[in-house]
């Protein structure tokens, strides 16, 4: 089978489908247009964010068996049709579940202790104690919307700090939490969550899920984490909520106005503006799931199913 790379991947990617006997090409400067005039060449593809998997370009695959994709979001990719033209869509979230899991307890602990407002004042030789006393995770309760590989990597971690861990899936079966996870509704979650992290891919439905009306059903001041994606969240909403105390912090590793076709962020918006001159909240470059671990895992699991794919 061929196989093209698209995707400045680790080389086990490679390594696997060359070891299962496939011929393999590795072009991680494509563009849409460069891309599908090849296409129809290619058994199997691997593609980036970068590119967009329309429909267009899947009526030009005509040999294509699989596509896949070095990560967890699936939203560049018309998997629907995809799938009704035989053509299997693959992922590898558990590639980076661990890194993700990690770093949303990171931003947690950065949220409750102040990190990045302390770090600043004292490399500005301020020392500031009162100013910066932090909160303890244990005693609160965190809630987890979205108990897929993510979720489930986060609870995993927050169990040694002694919380109550509560979860949320519109789309599991009940039953699908382990014993120290306590399946809720999203109303009972609203209602007595300290903490809410996201954990959902971003679909039509999930698209704005935190919007005004999702964050007026709080009882109590929240603190808000993203690992997710950017326009799980709208932006205008939370910074609203925080000028208002509502949210009282919030952690983000994706926005809804990063550009990922380019790794770029625009902040001319006056709502992230604002996000932006909070101390009380943190950002990082959507790296939640990048570890120098989780860039062999990422191309590792993907690799092996791409070769059953096509062993099918």
């Amino acid at each position: 089978m061929r196989i093209l790379i698209t995707d400045n991947a680790h080389d086990v990617l490679r390594e696997t489908l060359e070891g299962a006997g496939h011929q393999v090409r590795v072009e991680t400067d494509v563009t849409y247009e460069t891309l599908l005039a090849q296409i129809k060449d290619y058994d199997a593809l691997v593609v980036r964010s970068k590119i967009a998997i329309d429909r267009n370009f899947l009526d030009h695959a005509r040999h294509l068996r699989c596509i896949g994709r070095v990560g967890a979001g699936m939203e560049t990719i018309d998997v629907a049709y995809a799938e009704s033209m035989g053509i299997r869509c693959l992922n590898s979230p558990e590639g980076n579940r661990d890194a993700v899991g990690e770093h949303a307890v990171g931003l947690l602990l950065t949220l409750f202790n102040h990190l990045t407002l302390a770090d600043a004042q004292v490399r500005k030789g301020i020392w500031h104690r009162e100013e910066n006393r932090g909160l303890e995770i244990k005693g609160k309760t965190v809630g987890i919307i979205g108990f897929g590989n993510m979720g489930r990597a986060f609870a995993q971690r927050l169990q040694g700090f002694d919380c109550e861990i509560i979860a949320y899936d519109k789309y599991l079966s009940a039953g699908y939490a382990p014993k120290y996870v306590k399946e809720v509704t999203l109303a009972e979650l609203q209602e007595r969550a300290d903490v809410v992290s996201l954990h959902v891919p971003l679909t039509e439905e999930t698209h704005y899920l935190v919007d005004e009306e999702f964050l007026g059903k709080f009882r109590k001041g929240l603190f808000l984490i993203n690992t997710a994606r950017g326009p799980v969240v709208k932006t205008a909403a939370l910074a609203e909520a925080v000028r208002e105390g509502r949210v009282r912090g919030a952690a983000l590793d994706v926005l809804e106005y990063e550009e990922m076709s380019k790794d770029s962020l625009d902040t001319s918006h006056a709502d992230l503006q604002y996000l932006l001159s909070c101390p009380n909240v943190v950002f990082s470059p959507h790296v939640g799931g990048w570890t120098v671990e989780s860039k062999y895992k990422l191309a590792k699991f993907l690799a092996d199913k791409i070769v059953d794919c096509l062993n099918q």
